[in-house]
Parts: structure tokens; sequence; C-alpha cells
């Protein structure tokens, strides 16, 4: 017979464990965007590679998010790989009501009409392939059209509720 390990004090799923959880998964940053009337966009945690062929990825967004609407309809977005100097933008396109567009950040017009962001460590522009409902979220999946992975620096992480660094 072997010895049940010491489980704590286990708690019912609810919304609030699971963001206790997730608080302790450390996650790469990035910023997706998109073109509706203007540019849209939002700061997530949540992106994933999915597919090499062909090259998919997904993130979540809340159906109460801002740039829902934009990014239900658009057939293409943005996803922007930030580095750890880019705590600012990360905190701005996670901001409710802030003008995420203008200055400070620096951004273009790029392929199909894509908001770029400058200064990331990379950016893919994609073609949504579907919206997936989840709870009150939906999960997007998107492949990758063109992009640019040449950015240099060091990849910002989210852990604990709040923007670092790695640590070397």
């Amino acid at each position: 017979m072997t010895a049940t390990p010491d489980l704590g004090s286990p708690q019912l799923a609810s919304p609030d464990l699971l963001r206790s959880v997730f608080r302790r998964h450390a996650a790469g940053v990035a910023v997706i965007t998109a073109r509706g009337t203007g540019p849209v966009g939002l700061t997530a945690t949540s992106l994933a590679s999915v597919s090499a062929e062909p090259p998919m990825v997904s993130f979540g967004i809340g159906t109460g998010a801002s740039s829902w609407p934009t990014i239900s309809r658009a057939e293409h977005i943005g996803v922007h790989i930030l580095g750890e100097h880019q705590q600012e933008l990360a905190a701005t396109f996670a901001r409710s009501g802030a003008d995420r567009f203008a200055a400070p950040t620096r951004w273009f017009e790029g392929p199909h009409g894509v908001p770029v962001l400058e200064g990331v460590l990379a950016w893919l522009v994609c073609r949504v392939v579907a919206r997936v409902p989840a709870g009150d979220h939906r999960l997007v999946l998107a492949e990758a059209v063109v992009g640019d992975p040449s950015g240099a620096g060091r990849p910002l992480l989210y852990h604990e509720g709040r923007f670092n660094a790695l640590r070397d």
C-alpha cells in the first residue's frame, strides 16, 4: 500500500479556482489586432501554436471584450509576440477604454489591412478559419499567412497577475 499524497484542501471547480491555478502558470504575452471601422486590439496570454501543416494558431477572447465585435467579423487578424521591454504596451492593450493605437504605440497597416505593431519580437498576419464557442469566450483558430520573426530581445511573460521577464 502506498501513502496518499497530501493534496491540501481541494476546492470545487469555479472561476476563482481556475484563475488561482493559472496565476501559477507562466504564459507568453501577445497582442492580437484586427481592422474594423478602426483598429482594435487586446492583450492575450492564451496564444497557442496549433498546427505546423497548415501553420495555425489559436487564442481565446471573451465575448464581452470591446474587441470581440470586430474580431467576430474579421477575416484576418494580427498576432504580435511581445518582448520584455514592452510591459507598457501589454498594459495598454489590456486596459479597458484605452486608446490603444494612440502614441506612444507605433504601428502600420500591414497585409490585408491588419494593424501591425512595431518593435515586437515577432508578428504574424493570419486568416481566421474558425471561432469556436467556449463558455463566455470564443476560441479563435487562424492560419498564418505572412509574418516576421526577426525582432530582437527576450519574451515578456505573465505570471502571478503581473508582467515579468525571464531570469538568468
